[in-house]
């Protein structure tokens, strides 16, 4: 089994192999997170972009635990320069970690790091650990090779469905029916008002139009797949 907590926006926690991975760690100045960055700790902390509302607390909660840091490459090198344990994966290709495996995928989205460093290629992730195949999209828009991420058979679909800049409702909707993932979870929505959005209206259509389970967590909640 492997477990998934929501801590609000894009952040998540992971627990799969006995190990804990933290996923796009923003909790300071987070309206919608439902913790602080003192109270949670990771193993690794995967990012999907440089974005401060996806980087957020990376350095400190990685000094703190020692965590190494897995994203691009550019990401990977700047975290490098703040200290930090870094792993950069190239776009596609498959590395084996002691959680399991990890791709790094497309997104289609903006780049950049708070201090104006070149933040690389954003994307998302594909994990595959505990027997199980998870791809969190990152911020992204919907984009074609999805289909080739579907075709691996998807257990659980993690995707924004905020709008402005990220897929909205209807582009998610779309991507659920591409990825055709057993579960799906939204996120990145209604941390501020320009991303706010329905999540129990978007899991109905979901439920209507195509065989995934939609599941909406509210943030602290977490779900075993």
């Amino acid at each position: 089994m492997l477990t998934l907590t929501w801590f609000g926006h894009a952040a998540l926690g992971l627990e799969a192999s006995g190990k804990k991975l933290l996923v796009d760690p923003y909790f300071s100045g987070n309206p919608a997170a439902s913790t602080g960055a003192d109270k949670v700790s990771g193993d690794f902390i995967l990012l999907t972009h440089g974005h401060g509302d996806h980087l957020g607390d990376t350095v400190a909660i990685a000094k703190r635990c020692a965590a190494t840091v897995i994203s691009n490459p550019e990401i990977a090198a700047w975290s490098a320069k703040q200290g930090l344990s870094a792993v950069g994966l190239a776009l596609g290709e498959p590395q084996a970690f002691p959680f399991g495996s990890l791709r790094w995928t497309k997104a289609v989205h903006g780049t950049g790091l708070p201090d104006g460093s070149d933040g690389g290629q954003p994307g998302g992730f594909l994990l595959v650990a505990d027997g199980k195949k998870i791809y969190i999209a990152g911020d992204t828009a919907l984009f074609d090779e999805m289909k080739d991420l579907g075709a691996e058979g998807l257990d659980l679909a993690i995707l924004p469905i905020g709008g402005y800049y990220t897929m909205d409702p209807d582009q998610a909707l779309q991507a659920v029916k591409v990825l055709q993932p057993k579960h799906a979870i939204p996120y990145h929505y209604s941390t501020w008002d320009r991303i706010a959005q329905d999540p129990q209206a978007w899991a109905a259509r979901v439920a209507k139009e195509t065989q995934t389970q939609a599941h909406v967590l509210k943030p602290g909640e977490s779900f075993t797949v």
